[in-house]
């Protein structure tokens, strides 16, 4: 596919848009007031292949906890912030590498101003967002409700609120909760702007249907060539975010590092825990971006070695035990209890050679 060349944008050590990877984004659901457990979910992240991290800042508390957090961590450090202008400069002071604001609801023009000085003197971009619950009344109107265009007309009025005040170290959010209405405002502003777009299905859902919308709706956008970073938001622990992200980047050809899980599914001949062994397994594999494998996980000794043909590790499953594969051929038989232990030594072995 073909992407859209946007403008470069600097998070940190990280660059997006200018044609570089699509960075993965999550959003720490911690209390940023408390830095241990914010420091200690963000490396839980960092290792499951999150690019960049997302943290409310709703108190002067949690503006000043970002000093702890930005030194404990690897990956861009982003504040969220709503309504108070004065939360933004101080997570700013504090070490954000960005910041994320809707500039209408952080008041006046001056307070915008304050905002942006505060940014150009740190360096740090500004991400402007906005989603179909803050969309203007006036835009309401004009539009008989929330539409695409109004999100579109939304973002770009704030961006050139911005551009006005001399910054164009811009990112742009526009997200809703229904997927063909964000898909269409994502195919309008990409028509307008060359900024880089953050793309996501906002409110999305639980674990089940939030991976369905957004899987649909960020798979239509990044299939247009259309986005930069991208959220799967979930309701649920933020480490499903960045797996989901992941594969659908695998998915659309996008992503080529990190370890590709397949498994069948279960029938009346599985003799084993398939579902918890390869829940197991996606797990494991988080820890070997390194490597760009195929693993089969399979229920039976009947046809899992015929149908892990392709993979380039397998376990198949029997009755208290089962197989290794390696390339469709059977290379150990081992007590149902080994089967995982066995196949993350075969990984460790793999990445060693790569190294």
């Amino acid at each position: 596919m073909s992407r859209k060349i946007t403008k470069n944008i600097h998070i940190g050590d990280r660059v997006i848009g200018g044609g570089n990877p699509i960075l993965i984004q999550s959003m720490c659901n911690t209390k940023t007031e408390d830095a241990e457990a914010t420091v200690a979910q963000i490396l839980k992240l960092e290792q499951a292949g999150c690019d960049i991290i997302r943290v409310a800042v709703p108190t002067m508390e949690a503006a000043e906890s970002l000093r702890t957090i930005r030194r404990r961590i690897h990956i861009p450090l982003v504040a969220d912030i709503h309504f108070d202008y004065r939360l933004a400069i101080a997570a700013l002071e504090c070490g954000a590498d960005k910041i994320r604001i809707n500039p209408g609801n952080i008041g006046s023009e001056e307070r915008v101003r304050a905002v942006v000085e505060a940014a150009r003197r740190y360096g740090a971009p500004i991400r402007v967002g906005v989603n179909s619950g803050s969309l203007e009344k006036p835009l309401l109107e004009k539009y008989g409700g929330v539409t695409a265009e109004g999100l579109v007309e939304s973002a770009l009025d704030k961006v050139h609120m911005i551009e006005r005040l001399g910054y164009d170290e811009l990112v742009i959010s526009i997200k809703s909760s229904d997927v063909m209405m964000c898909v269409r405002a994502h195919e309008l502003i990409s028509g307008q702007t060359d900024y880089p777009l953050h793309v996501g299905i906002t409110e999305a859902g639980t674990l089940t249907s939030g991976n369905i919308k957004s899987s649909v709706g960020l798979g239509i956008i990044l299939n247009e060539g259309i986005g930069d970073t991208i959220r799967v938001s979930l309701t649920g622990d933020p480490l499903e975010e960045v797996k989901s992200a992941k594969l659908i980047l695998r998915a659309l050809g996008l992503r080529k590092e990190g370890i590709e899980v397949v498994s069948c599914p279960t029938c009346g001949r599985t003799k084993i825990d398939l579902i918890s062994l390869a829940n197991q397994v996606e797990t494991m594999v988080t820890e070997f971006d390194n490597l760009n494998l195929k693993v089969a996980v399979m229920g039976c000794v009947v046809n899992g070695p015929g149908e892990a043909k392709e993979a380039d590790l397998g376990i198949a499953g029997g009755i208290g035990e089962g197989l290794l594969m390696k390339k469709g051929e059977i290379i150990k038989k081992l007590p149902e209890s080994e089967l995982l232990g066995a196949l993350r030594e075969e990984l460790i072995a793999l990445s060693k050679e790569k190294e």
